[in-house]
């Protein structure tokens, strides 16, 4: 059996740009599993393996990568740091115990840096912070450091400084050690000497010591009160152990700085990933939960190899080799042939090949333990979130949850003949990536794509196009409007054709009147005496509610409204079904557009997250998009804004945040409920559709 506390699973997350690819890149160079480094800016980055990725320079999906560092195993995973796609952040930190977050020395802590910490915080991750990039043109750690503070609201407990700046960054301060690392200019990350701390950074280098050791003695009270009424420095594995104890139970980060794509500092951060961040066994275990109601049933998922299988797939990826499911296994063994139950289908599967991934390298392995992050090739029924377990002891994961989509396109092939391959590939990609969704439109019978955000959504049409060969059309996104009434009509309505052989007559009086909101369309029927008879009832119920998909003013489905049959005529011959289902059908036409006809719209429950400088604007903004502020409460990071919005003012809106929030600000939207559409919206919808409909 493998030494559990020898496991690293950890990920590197940051803001767009800030350099966690080239850190990974640094990683694997280090570790010997790669012998030449790819650079991003080449597009040759080892982890970065789509063609999108390569030519945009960003990573899309989270790659998983395994490699050995001082007889430790570490499972790395680079994730994008694009907000279009935080839902591969949220995934990977879901399934990891520790991370390293990367922030840029001259951008310092960004706006995705501080979603993606959010997300760690709700996940509880122990995290290490690098400031990188620190031979940048104004890059200043010491300015990253307070920000960290006073915009992540987090205490960076700093183990390293800066040797010089800029053009003339040559190495780092181990202030623990009280050491200095100096690299030369041979860009090879093994050429380094350690060395004595320069002597403009002594004084530094000891005041940074003295807050270190009384920080990190926080997580140990007895050596805290020692250290502060007797003087006495605990020996260095106290105090690791203190720095260890602190880091995982998230009282502070232990903060590293050098420069990735110069190869200066990488090695620290490599040692403080074994010293400092949890094995598998540290963390607290997952929960299980009861898979009716969701909630904790207050067991929980021990990492031991001892235990029964429980494992969760986190991420579905289709390559060239077919299906590859990647799960983290938290407790039990899995060998090559084994029977696993997929406890939220109930379905069970047999395990096939395992594969342990090295980007889009695999090397096939036949048994896996707690602790491991692998991929099994060719799974049916399995979705992300979902628990794999063994079927003699069923259990339930805590399942992800995505964040619902935000945007729409609609979609259509440019020819017949790919329809069909479109529609496997739109399968294969929704089971990939949870909150990309797709749905068909029942009017105009397009496919409509939701994503994330703009970006999310070119992506997805770009894959679709290159991977997968579809040439598409995409059209402007869409608002679904609907009608409904607002006053009650009393009428009459008589259908008479006589023309040789038997007629047609059916005479209805009725009422319509609007109904309850949500209430759909009701039918009711007082009449007494038989002047209609009973039978005919259902096809005068039958003709009223064929008419409601089509409404008076722009020929929307109406919405909320109650008929109620209350007298008539009949004729003893002429009479039948169809005359009065006709008849219905034209008293709708008669006495719909006397209803006072009304157009709705869909309004969106919108919740905006901003920092609080910026809420003036974007309160003022939201008020411009005819929106109701409903709630805003302050956090550490920024102010939450609650309002309902209605959608045909969204569309564009991401970018436009982004502009009024200097890139710091995100949005999320779903749908609450239909309202009525102002006077002057409504003119402009009618007369669109009109012309539409004039041109059909």
């Amino acid at each position: 059996m493998a030494d559990l506390s020898k496991y690293r699973n950890i990920g590197i997350f940051a803001h767009v740009d800030a350099g966690k690819t080239t850190s990974t890149e640094r990683i694997l160079k280090l570790t010997g599993k790669i012998h030449k480094t790819g650079e991003v800016h080449d597009g040759a980055a080892t982890t970065d393996f789509m063609e999108q990725e390569a030519e945009r320079g960003i990573t899309i999906q989270s790659a998983a990568t395994t490699c050995f560092w001082n007889d430790h195993r570490l499972n790395i995973i680079d994730t994008p740091g694009h907000v279009d796609f935080t839902v591969e952040v949220y995934r990977s930190l879901k399934v990891l115990d520790g991370g390293v977050g990367v922030f840029c020395g001259s951008g310092g802590v960004e706006p995705q840096s501080e979603t993606n910490w959010r997300y760690a915080n709700e996940s509880e991750v122990a995290r290490l912070i690098f400031v990188n990039k620190l031979d940048r043109m104004g890059a200043d750690f010491y300015r990253v450091v307070d920000q960290v503070k006073n915009v992540l609201g987090a205490r960076p407990l700093v183990m390293t400084l800066p040797i010089g700046i800029e053009d003339d960054f040559k190495g780092v301060v181990d202030v623990l050690s009280q050491k200095a690392y100096i690299w030369d200019d041979s860009g090879l990350p093994e050429n380094y000497e350690v060395v004595d701390i320069p002597a403009e950074l002594v004084d530094d280098a000891a005041a940074y010591r003295e807050e270190l050791i009384e920080t990190a003695l926080e997580a140990d009270e007895d050596l805290l009160m020692e250290y502060l009424e007797e003087g006495t420095e605990p020996s260095m594995d106290e105090i690791k152990r203190c720095i260890r104890q602190g880091t995982r139970d998230l009282m502070f980060f232990p903060t590293y700085c050098g420069s990735a794509f110069k190869n200066k500092g990488i090695q620290l951060v490599l040692d403080a990933v074994v010293d400092y961040l949890p094995s598998p066994t540290d963390v607290p275990p997952q929960d299980l939960t009861d898979p009716e109601t969701g909630e904790a049933t207050g067991e929980v998922a021990t990492v031991s190899a001892e235990e029964p299988l429980r494992a969760l797939a986190f991420k579905i990826m289709d390559d060239r080799f077919g299906a590859l499911t990647f799960i983290r296994i938290y407790s039990g063994v899995l060998n090559k042939g084994d029977t696993i139950l997929n406890s939220a289908t109930g379905k069970t599967e047999r395990i096939g090949r395992m594969v342990e991934m090295h980007a889009n390298d695999r090397t096939e392995i036949t048994r896996a333990q707690a602790g491991d992050i692998i991929a099994v090739v060719g799974m049916k029924n399995v979705q992300t979130g979902h628990t794999l377990c063994d079927p003699k002891h069923e259990c339930t994961l805590e399942p992800m949850i995505f964040p619902e989509p935000v945007i729409s396109i609609a979609v259509e092939p440019k020819d017949k003949g790919s329809v069909e391959k479109m529609g496997i590939a739109i399968g294969k990609m929704v089971a990939e990536d949870p909150s990309f969704q797709v749905e068909t439109d029942e009017e105009s019978g397009q496919t409509i794509l939701k994503g994330m955000g703009e970006l999310h959504l070119d992506i997805k049409v770009d894959i679709l196009k290159r991977t997968y060969g579809v040439e598409m059309v995409v059209g402007q996104p869409q608002v679904a409007y609907r009608e409904t009434i607002t006053t009650p009509v009393e009428d009459s309505y008589t259908h008479k054709k006589q023309s040789g052989g038997s007629g047609q007559f059916g005479k209805i009086d009725y009422r319509i009147k609007p109904g309850e909101q949500g209430s759909g369309f009701k039918f009711t029927s007082t009449v007494v005496g038989g002047n209609v008879p009973k039978e005919f009832w259902p096809a005068i119920e039958k003709g009223f509610k064929g008419m409601m998909e089509t409404g008076p003013l722009a020929g929307f489905p109406v919405l909320d409204v109650e008929v109620e049959l209350f007298d008539g005529g009949f004729h003893a011959v002429d009479s039948s079904a169809i005359a009065f289902e006709i008849a219905a059908k034209g008293a709708f036409r008669q006495s719909m557009p006397k209803a006072g006809p009304q157009l709705l719209e869909p309004i969106m429950k919108v919740d905006v997250f901003t920092p609080e400088d910026h809420v003036g604007d974007v309160i003022g903004d939201l008020n411009r998009r005819r929106g109701m502020i409903k709630d805003q409460e302050a956090g550490v990071t920024g102010v939450r804004i609650k309002a309902d919005v209605p959608l045909s003012e969204m569309f564009g809106y991401i970018g436009h945040l982004r502009t009024i929030t200097s890139g710091r600000g995100q949005f999320s939207m779903e749908f609450s409920h239909y309202a009525q559409c102002p006077q002057n919206v409504a003119e402009a919808v009618i007369a669109e559709a009109k012309e539409k409909n004039a041109k059909k």
